[in-house]
């Protein structure tokens, strides 16, 4: 174990603490517990010490009576009460070892660096102008060539006429908050304090559906579990539609009738106002909704508010499994097969799926996996017993699944004498929808204009000098973008910088862009809305689309794969598919079970409410395997197949992969 040099004095001190350093050691240091910092110490409780005579801040992993060494430095000083009980210290231990990370790096995603900074709270503030719109506009227009800045900030609320928060409206302006303060001063606009929870906007307070026999089942499966205070794994496979938000919900109205509190993951891009509105008007208490935009102010009023046990229900994505819940007896994680859990951007690269089922294990609680189409390792969990299986094999309601169709594009090429993005079948489809007043889901899990810009002669796509990747093409902004570090080439070059060869560059692929624009060519009067990362930069972005969407405001929503998790809108009676191959050709084991679970999902948002749904997928490859299950929505015999092969290259869930990453400065 490693420890500070110190003196040759021996001191005895009445108690020995192990801590774990917020810099990431791999390994906590001991220290003496001085008798004036004895009182209230504890496990999990935040302290000062000194490392080469520089100040630190740590935890206290565990509390001793004997030293491991003749001699040891003491605590400094004892900063907070217990901020992290029992349960939460075993599970770090754990990851630190599962996943062979450094202690203090684990401790990090426990401790989120506002509360470990005591950061508190900020006051936000709400801006409004003091002009009508008419003079707002007038001014902005005198303002716009002597005073940019200023402008931009009025052009904002030109378009939000009744205010927004300052911090809104700094990033959508893309300005300081210089030219808002000039602006208050000349007595133009206005700010007033807002504390952020108080923009809660009011909730109709829904009842409880009722539930159909199959989830009346998966219920009182869960209930009785809740009651034993027992740690009880449930898978739940429940096709899309099928009502498992529904079972959540009254699962979690039964854990807080007993007193408990609960905790559901969801992936990200699933965290929408839909998923929002609808757990908040259930409940009437407080809700803590956990993601990555949080400000650091609002993470440690949350974190403390969860850890004083004010609130008792979180939904949250993947860090929102590490939360100091007091009395956690349910845990749930909705699409338990997204690969979004794993986090794989810096150590510890966990998969927050698994450590929900850790941390259930060691609350005693009932766990929830509920999916669609499990992964393969927990459907085999199930299959060997060490979770309890639960199936709703069909829609809630009146819904019924969806048609799914199968386009042979090189057939439908051929029909259309002419490569075009979507098959004839397809256009004809959207036309119908549009002249029925329905509405219809464009998929195409790939933004932008252009996939990349290749080279005729060397055929070399131009590539992130620093990712090594492909840039991706943006007609909106003439600009070459690397989605992966958010390097961009403007504007892009014409000829090749690598071999020099005097021939024009060309573009190749399709990204959303293009969707977009080539289906307005096609119908010049269609509405359309896009939805990917590119239009939903901004903070709110993401919510207006869907508001304008289920609004009836657009016919065609063109989109990623956020377009596929969190949304229902019952007006949607077609899905298309553009390119559904390409996923198929990454090289990777899991590529076929990806795919499989990502069309699912977007075929699973057509035909949702009373009117029918129908799905189109276009593909160059429909003898593939996937393709007819996926058309027979036959989960368990894709599973069969899949799992066949998994155990001919014991690939997992027969075996583990452990993946070494090793960095460094030179290419070579």
């Amino acid at each position: 174990m490693s420890h500070s040099k110190t003196s040759a004095t021996v001191t005895p001190y009445p108690l020995y603490a192990l801590v774990v350093l917020d810099d990431g050691y791999h390994h906590p240091l001991e220290y003496g517990v001085p008798p004036h910092l004895i009182h209230n110490l504890q496990v999990g409780t935040r302290v000062k010490v000194l490392l080469k005579n520089s100040p630190k801040l740590g935890t206290i992993l565990s509390l001793s009576t004997t030293a491991s060494f003749p001699s040891v430095k003491p605590l400094v000083e004892v900063l907070s009460e217990r901020l992290l009980a029992e349960e939460l210290i075993q599970l770090t231990l754990w990851i630190a070892s599962y996943y062979c990370a450094p202690l203090g790096k684990v401790f990090k995603f426990l401790l989120p660096a506002a509360v470990k900074k005591e950061i508190q709270p900020k006051l936000q503030l709400w801006v409004q102008s003091l002009l009508s719109q008419e003079k707002l506009k007038e001014l902005c227009t005198k303002l716009r060539t002597k005073k940019p800045a200023q402008a931009k900030v009025l052009d904002v609320l030109l378009q939000k006429p009744k205010g927004l928060l300052l911090s809104e409206l700094l990033e959508a302006s893309q300005t300081s908050q210089s030219p808002v303060d000039t602006l208050v001063k000349g007595n133009i606009l206005y700010t007033s304090p807002l504390d952020h929870l108080s923009e809660e906007p009011e909730y109709f307070i829904t009842s409880p559906k009722t539930l159909s026999p199959d989830q009346k089942v998966a219920y009182t499966n869960i209930c009785a579990s809740l009651d034993s205070m027992k740690f009880h794994p449930y898978l739940i496979h429940g096709v899309t539609g099928s009502g498992k938000t529904e079972v959540y919900l009254q699962a979690i109205a039964y854990a807080r009738k007993l007193g408990y509190s609960a905790l559901m993951l969801v992936p990200e891009i699933a965290l929408t106002t839909q998923m929002i509105e609808r757990f908040k008007s259930r409940f009437q208490e407080p809700i803590a909704i956990y993601h990555h935009r949080l400000s650091h102010g609002e993470r440690y009023d949350l974190w403390h508010k969860i850890q004083r046990g004010d609130i008792r229900i979180v939904l949250g994505a993947r860090s929102a499994v590490f939360l100091p819940l007091r009395d956690l007896k349910l845990l749930i994680v909705d699409e338990e097969h997204e690969t979004s859990y794993k986090q794989n951007e810096e150590s510890p690269c966990y998969h927050g799926r698994d450590v929900a089922v850790m941390r259930a294990k060691l609350c005693s609680a009932t766990l929830l996996l509920g999916s669609a189409t499990p992964s393969l390792e927990s459907y085999t969990n199930a299959k060997t017993g060490k979770y309890t299986l639960i199936s709703l094999p069909s829609r809630a309601g009146t819904a019924f699944m969806p048609k799914i169709h199968l386009l042979n594009m090189g057939l439908e090429k051929n029909k259309a004498q002419s490569f075009s993005l979507f098959a004839p079948s397809l256009l004809e489809a959207i036309d119908s929808r549009i002249n029925l007043g329905e509405q219809s889901l464009l998929f195409l899990n790939r933004r932008g204009y252009h996939s990349l810009l290749l080279c005729p002669s060397c055929q070399e796509p131009q590539k992130c000098p620093h990712c090594d990747v492909s840039l991706t093409f943006h007609k909106k902004i003439n600009s070459l973008q690397c989605h992966t570090c958010g390097y961009s080439l403007c504007p892009p070059p014409q000829h090749c910088p690598g071999c020099k060869s005097s021939s024009l560059l060309v573009y190749k692929g399709i990204g959303t862009e293009l969707v977009e624009t080539s289906l307005k060519r096609i119908f010049p009067h269609i509405r359309t809305l896009r939805m990917d990362a590119d239009t939903t930069k901004h903070k709110g972005s993401h919510q207006e689309l869907f508001k304008q969407f289920r609004g009836g405001k657009a016919d065609v929503l063109i989109g990623t794969q956020m377009i596929a998790k969190g949304f229902h809108f019952p007006s949607v009676t077609l899905v298309g598919v553009l390119n559904s191959d390409g996923a198929l050709h990454t090289g990777d084991f899991r590529a076929a079970e990806h795919l499989f679970q990502l069309l699912v999902q977007v075929a699973g948002r057509a035909g949702r409410a009373e009117l029918p749904g129908e799905v189109f997928i276009q593909t160059f490859m429909p003898h593939h395997k996937l393709f007819s299950f996926l058309s027979q929505e036959d989960y368990l015999g894709f599973y069969q197949e899949e799992i066949a092969s998994r155990k001919l290259f014991d690939y997992p869930p027969f075996t583990h992969l452990a993946k070494l990453t090793f960095t460094g400065s030179c290419p070579n």
